[in-house]
């Protein structure tokens, strides 16, 4: 949340987090009726639309993101038929993308803070309503629609306060990887394209780095544990009220792939070259998020965790 941010400015940022008190209203956002405690509700820095969402995504063919290397990681997602990969280069600065096929109509998001990447099913098919709030909640963005100025929870996938708290949005399994891994799974993908409509990004520069290396977390979270280090990546699984955590270090120790159970519903579990994700028994994948341990158990602190057998 934190775009064009130094690392300089960390603590100016920090001051301005902490004020929100009993203030009903912030950046624009009646928060007196919220589902989670406002003063939980941190301003990130910018404001409202600060971070700019992206509203007419422009996709090209792999042979046309030239600038984009295996390496680099991306959001992929495969709806409708339709293979689709968002470079986080891009998501860095902007955090959401409204998009569409065919058949659905969906956003997707990152959070830089959390490594967060989630994509969901839209309910006002034909329109692009997702904006950044400029707020945060256990350090993750709090997106907002534009038709009812709701706001939503990206990993809770819930609205947290406005005309559409408590509903909830239908997750979309994404795959949070390489760039040169999703190639190969799809080669016919679309690649979202450097030509967002906004002037003078700088794409390929991240305004978050050094933050995933770094052991600080930038804004308040409920809840803290300190099994992992607070940025391990985890793979984090709800089903049926379930909670489970994959950490990567954990399937590091596997063979790749294994069959588990979560809610009475039986999983396999892939992770291959730094990517993880699950699958059905009939090899679909599970809506799943890729994520740093601190985000996950912020917003779970009643989650399990896989531990590799001895």
């Amino acid at each position: 949340m934190l775009r064009g941010v130094v690392n300089g400015a960390i603590a100016g940022l920090l001051l301005i987090s902490t004020s929100l008190g009993a203030e009903p209203v912030r950046n624009g956002f009646d928060l007196s009726h919220a589902l989670i405690p406002a003063a939980e509700i941190h301003g990130g820095g910018p404001p409202r639309d600060g971070i700019p969402a992206i509203y007419t995504p422009r996709f090209v063919k792999p042979q046309d993101a030239k600038r984009l290397s295996a390496n680099d990681r991306v959001l992929g997602t495969f709806v409708d038929g339709v293979a689709k990969a968002f470079p986080v280069e891009i998501l860095d600065h902007h955090e959401v993308v409204n998009d569409w096929t065919q058949a659905t109509h969906m956003v997707v998001t990152y959070c830089p803070l959390c490594g967060s990447g989630m994509a969901f099913k839209t309910p006002e098919a034909g329109q692009a309503v997702f904006g950044v709030s400029g707020l945060l909640y256990n350090s993750d963005v709090l997106l907002y629609d534009h038709g009812t100025e709701s706001l939503w929870s990206q990993v809770l996938g819930q609205a947290v306060s406005g005309p559409k708290a408590g509903a909830r949005l239908e997750q979309v399994p994404l795959i949070h990887t390489s760039y040169g891994q999703w190639l190969v799974r799809h080669p016919d993908t679309w690649v979202l394209s450097r030509d967002t409509g906004y002037r003078g990004v700088p794409y390929g520069r991240s305004p978050y780095r050094g933050y995933e290396k770094s052991s600080r977390i930038w804004f308040p979270i409920a809840e803290r544990d300190s099994r992992y280090p607070a940025k391990a990546w985890v793979l984090g699984v709800t089903l049926d009220g379930v909670n489970r955590a994959y950490p990567f270090v954990e399937l590091k120790k596997t063979s790749g792939e294994f069959v588990d159970e979560v809610g009475g519903h039986k999983l396999s579990i892939h992770y291959r070259d730094g990517a993880a994700w699950a699958e059905d028994p009939d090899g679909e994948l599970v809506p799943a998020i890729r994520l740093f341990w601190f985000a996950w158990y912020a917003f779970h602190p009643d989650t399990e965790v896989f531990t590799a057998p001895d």
